[in-house]
């Protein structure tokens, strides 16, 4: 999986990274505004004599055919990292089903079997903080 990830990681390094700053600047284009877009562009090409000198029209151009490129597969990364996620939950809660056996195994068996110090450490998860009785009361 490493080997894949370094490949695509390389294939893809015409992407970009944006600062939060950066992405809060953007002007977003949602589902609803790809439309408008389609048609401004289609509309620019038909009245190209009106746009100002300074108006790339094939950036314009290659900016959508990016964009129609790169959606598919952001679909299927989006749907593979939705997998990863799930998997990452399951195997966590299959490692913490088991780590609480263990602990409910030292808590009833482990008695005077030397195992007094690790149910300790284990317990130490679940002990409380008592934040909020150390706290002064508000008058």
């Amino acid at each position: 999986m490493d080997g894949s990830l370094t490949a695509l990681e390389a294939d893809l390094d015409l992407l970009i990274a944006l600062t939060t700053d950066e992405r809060q600047d953007l002007v977003k284009m949602g589902n609803k505004s790809r439309a408008f877009c389609a048609s401004a562009f289609d509309i620019a090409q038909q009245h190209a004599g009106l746009m100002p000198r300074d108006f790339d029209i094939e950036a314009f151009r290659q900016d959508h055919l990016a964009l129609d490129a790169l959606r598919p597969r952001a679909a299927r990364m989006a749907h593979l990292m939705q997998r990863m996620a799930d998997t990452e939950l399951a195997l966590g809660s299959d490692i913490m089903a088991a780590a609480l056996e263990v602990y409910a195994v030292l808590k009833v068996a482990g008695k005077d079997k030397g195992v007094d110090e690790a149910r300790r450490e284990l317990a130490s998860r679940f002990s409380r903080r008592r934040a909020a009785d150390e706290t002064p009361p508000k008058v």
